[in-house]
C-alpha cells in the first residue's frame, strides 16, 4: 500500500518537473487599444488573443476584463468578475477552451461560411420552395 505522504512526494515532484519545464505567466492585463488579453511568460514572451475567442470571456465586456489574477504556479488565470479560468497550458496548446466547445465554436463559423456555391445552392432552393421538408418515418414493429 502507498504511504499518503508518498503520494504527495510524488506529486510534488510531478509539479516541480512540470514547472520547470513549462512557461509561467509573469504578468497579465486587457489591453483596450487592440481588443485583446496580453499575457506575459517567464519565457520572456507574450502571447494575445481576442477575448471573445476563449471559453467563459466569450460575451465579457471590456471592465469584467480588468482584474486578472495568477495562480501561484502561474498555470492558471481567473477572472473574478466573470467566475472564469483559463489554463496557460492549454492556451500554450492552442485550446480556448473544452473541445465540444471549441467544436461547437468551430461549427458555427463553417455554417456562415460563404462561396458561389453555397450561394448558388441557396438561390435554387428558393425557387424550388425552399428546404425539403423533414419526412418522419413511423416505427414498424
Amino acid at each position: 500500500m502507498v504511504e499518503p505522504k508518498d503520494e504527495i512526494e510524488a506529486a510534488n515532484e510531478r509539479a516541480a518537473s512540470r514547472l520547470a519545464n513549462t512557461p509561467t505567466a509573469t504578468a497579465a492585463r486587457f489591453d483596450r487599444r487592440i481588443g485583446r488579453l496580453v499575457i506575459d511568460l517567464s519565457s520572456g514572451l507574450s502571447i494575445s488573443f481576442k477575448p471573445h475567442d476563449a471559453q467563459g470571456l466569450e460575451d465579457a465586456k471590456p471592465e469584467q476584463l480588468h482584474n486578472i489574477e495568477i495562480s501561484p504556479s502561474g498555470l492558471g488565470l481567473h477572472f473574478p468578475a466573470l467566475d472564469a479560468d483559463l489554463y496557460l497550458p492549454g492556451l500554450l496548446e492552442g485550446f480556448l477552451g473544452a473541445r465540444i466547445w471549441m467544436a461547437a465554436r468551430l461549427g458555427k463559423a463553417g455554417g456562415k461560411a460563404v462561396s458561389d456555391a453555397k450561394s448558388a445552392a441557396a438561390r435554387a432552393n428558393g425557387k424550388r420552395g425552399g428546404r425539403p421538408k423533414k419526412v418522419s418515418i413511423p416505427d414498424v414493429a
